[in-house]
């Protein structure tokens, strides 16, 4: 949640009324009152709406009237559904699975049915279709939302629509003497300032941190306005905003305070990425450094960041930007409009350096490794912003590595619809933008078939994958690498999309090729081999896949080890075929041995080994040693519980084998407790529709009919 502004008023008279309506079950909307919607098309929105969001969400939380405050900057799609991964993480503490698209689900459904009250704020939204199937609402919430169109809230019967306007003059005088309080006598001439102004409060913002930051009374800046005013009016055609001006007196003030050219150097920076939030850390790297300087970094030699670091502070002094300082290194924010006009006065050399700049610091602010993918979200918001406003540039000599970085991020988040749209723009890019066979192109093709494989768009995958294995086909050797992976990846596309026969033989040209040119005992070729063996299960060849795997886990035994990781996988492949087969205890004696090796190489409590477990007590079922299965089945839910979550999926799907287990050996009561207990979880946790909610619904009807 970005920080209260210094001199924040709480606008006892603009926006009286909204915190009252602001009750549980309420929709509330903020846009931009009637004077915006007249005023410049470029300062839409400035009237200070997230400032009264951040105003009422901290008013709620203090009050205890919220338990819960989830904070989004809804600028996309993909930026709604990283924020409802995150707040579900800290509500449940449930590690997500599956797309980022079901956990989202899971959490609307939870706001749509909890007690605990909450809040969800929604800042800056563009328009209602990011909110498709994500509207959070229930009786126990309060939803708001910001935005510069009025149109959001006709998607929802209810909602209640709150223009912001001007200040009014009592809103406006105390804005400035907040601010000037140190010095009562740079006071002189409020009055007449806020007429000139025009009450508008991101004008009278700037103008106070000038006036604060200087020598001069309100009356002095009076005439400076006027005077700027009148230069920019002549020039322009016409009367300017009042903030299209003071902008202008705030940079020529940082200046004063800073000379030189990093000053504009950074505002120019500032102004391309995403002003809701900028990592501290982009301001940390070489690229930044360099920037400033005009110099070249060397790779890898310590970077000063006190040059970026004074310069953000006079910006911030002169009212250009805010810091947020509850985080560290801080997040620079700055209001969007005033970037879009810094980006308008910016001549084009400067952006485009600032744009090479901002595109390389952001790569080396990017970490190697995303623990938690779905808290990127501010890192891909900077990136998208940069490539809204200098997508020439992240073009100029093919697809910049950023741009991958980005797309790459989305997947990892599994963020399934946002990733197949980005891939699919940027394909759209390469398309226009590259020569044919151009390598970046390829690169893109492959990232897109690999979106829509993980979003279940199966043929759409195929259709790419079969594009990709044509222009490696051209420029590689048979055999090479990136040939077969091309063949595995197609054939994982054509299972999805219902042709596994069509896998296997892609798959078989695949294997031969491995053992051509890699040998039959290369770690690669033991690879492909198990991925056969799934096309033929798919295929329902079992017979087939138990001869693969068992000649594969021969080789893996006998070149890795008996009981390396991927010796173990393959074993435990083959105990399903074997289980599939018919081959019940030839399954369960290889399941016995997957449990042992897995629990002395991962440990008892690594997931992989509490899975293995489950698959042991269905084998045991399946068998009729009913004695055995339950024991497992209970050890797996104890076990899963305790390292999952009582909440999370597998977990839930384990309690339904256990009751099934429990029904089957006549403890009828104990499956009946087990199974209503379950269901509510899922009720609470799970989307709608759910297919593993309606299973226990029907298992629970079956046990009740029954009884």
């Amino acid at each position: 949640m970005p920080p209260l502004a210094e001199g924040f008023s709480d606008r006892p008279d603009t926006a009286r009324g909204i915190l009252d309506g602001l009750i549980p079950g309420s929709t509330i909307v903020l846009v931009p009152g009637s004077e915006f919607a007249e005023g410049k098309q470029n300062w839409l929105g400035a009237s200070g709406k997230t400032q009264i969001a951040v105003m009422l969400a901290e008013t709620l939380w203090r009050s205890g009237a919220v338990d819960m405050v989830v904070w989004i900057s809804a600028t996309s799609r993909s930026a709604v559904l990283a924020g409802y991964v995150e707040a579900w993480v800290a509500v449940t503490g449930i590690e997500p699975t599956g797309t980022a698209e079901s956990v989202a689900a899971r959490f609307v459904s939870w706001l749509a049915e909890t007690r605990q009250p909450w809040l969800v704020v929604l800042d800056d939204l563009p328009n209602a279709d990011e909110l498709d199937g994500l509207w959070p609402e229930g009786p126990a919430g309060r939803l708001l939302i910001t935005s510069t169109q009025s149109a959001v809230a006709a998607t929802r019967h209810g909602t209640r629509v709150f223009p912001v306007g001007f200040f009014s003059v009592r809103e406006a005088l105390g804005c400035l003497t907040e601010r000037l309080s140190v010095n009562p006598a740079q006071r002189q001439g409020a009055i007449d300032l806020i007429e000139a102004l025009g009450r508008e409060p991101l004008a009278l913002a700037q103008a106070a941190a000038v006036i604060a930051n200087s020598r001069l009374a309100c009356r002095d800046y009076r005439d400076y306005f006027v005077r700027r005013r009148q230069q920019i009016g002549v020039a322009a055609g016409e009367v300017p905003s009042a903030a299209s001006v003071t902008w202008t007196l705030s940079l020529g003030q940082a200046e004063l305070l800073l000379p030189g050219q990093s000053v504009r150097l950074m505002l120019v920076l500032i102004a391309l990425l995403d002003g809701h939030g900028i990592p501290g850390t982009v301001f940390g790297t070489q690229s930044v450094s360099a920037y400033l300087s005009g110099t070249t970094v060397a790779f890898g030699a310590p970077v000063d960041p006190k040059p970026a670091w004074d310069a953000l502070l006079i910006i911030e002094r002169a009212g250009l930007i805010s810091i947020d300082r509850a985080e560290a290194p801080p997040t620079i924010l700055m209001n969007p409009v005033v970037q879009a006009a810094i980006r308008l006065a910016a001549p084009a050399s400067f952006c485009d350096r600032a744009a090479g700049a901002a595109a390389s610091a952001l790569l080396e602010a990017w970490p190697a490794d995303e623990p938690e993918p779905w808290t990127a979200a501010v890192l891909r918001a900077n990136a998208g912003s940069l490539q809204s406003a200098a997508r020439d540039i992240l073009w100029a000599d093919g697809c910049h590595p950023l741009l991958l970085r980005a797309g790459q991020s989305l997947d990892r988040a599994r963020l399934a619809g946002p990733a197949v749209e980005y891939w699919r723009e940027l394909s759209v890019h390469c398309d226009n933008k590259l020569a044919p066979g151009h390598p970046d192109a390829l690169v893109v093709a492959a990232q897109l078939a690999g979106a829509y494989l993980a979003a279940g768009y199966g043929a759409e995958a195929v259709t790419w994958y079969q594009r990709v294995l044509a222009e490696r086909s051209v420029d590689l050797a048979p055999g090479h690498p990136a040939i077969i992976a091309a063949r595995v990846s197609l054939a994982d596309a054509l299972v999805v999309a219902g042709e596994p026969a069509n896998a296997v033989t892609i798959l078989r040209r695949a294997v031969a090729e491995s053992e051509q040119f890699r040998g039959p005992g290369h770690p690669d070729t033991l690879a492909v081999r198990d991925e056969l063996a799934r096309a033929y299960e798919a295929a329902g060849d079992v017979a087939a896949a138990i001869g693969l795997l068992t000649q594969a886990l021969a080789e893996r035994e006998r070149f890795q080890g008996a009981r390396d990781v991927h010796t173990i996988a393959t074993r435990d492949q083959l105990a399903l075929a074997l289980l599939a087969g018919g081959q019940i205890k030839q399954a369960i004696s290889g399941y016995k041995r997957v449990l042992a090796d897995r629990a002395a190489v991962l440990g008892r409590d690594h997931p992989d080994t509490i899975a293995t477990k489950a698959s042991l007590a269905g084998a045991y079922h399946i068998s009729g040693k009913m004695p055995s299965a339950v024991q497992f089945s209970e050890q797996t839910c104890s076990d899963s519980e305790r390292v999952l979550g009582a909440d999370h999926a597998d977990t839930l799907a384990r309690r339904v084998q256990l009751a099934h287990l429990y029904y089957a050996v006549g403890r009828v009561g104990d499956a009946e407790m087990l199974l209503r207990d379950t269901v509510a979880r899922c009720e609470r946790v799970l989307p709608y529709g759910d297919p593993l909610t309606q299973a226990v619904r029907q298992s629970l009807a079956s046990i009740a009919g029954d009884g």
